[in-house]
């Protein structure tokens, strides 16, 4: 199963390379491409990402 995510579109925009992303978020270049090509992931993966691209959980 696949999903639209909007991560490429808002981490080019904050001037952050896949890898500068998968640094702050803790995970690995490869889950952040895989993210982007809209393969699914964990919760607390997608968690991670948006702490690390300053964005609100709720």
């Amino acid at each position: 199963m696949e999903q639209s995510n909007d991560v490429k579109k808002i981490h080019e925009s904050k001037m952050l390379s896949k890898a500068e992303l998968a640094r702050i978020a803790g995970i690995l270049p490869l889950t952040i491409d895989r993210i982007e090509r809209g393969k699914i992931c964990r919760l607390a993966t997608k968690r991670k990402i948006l702490l690390a691209l300053g964005l609100k959980v709720t």
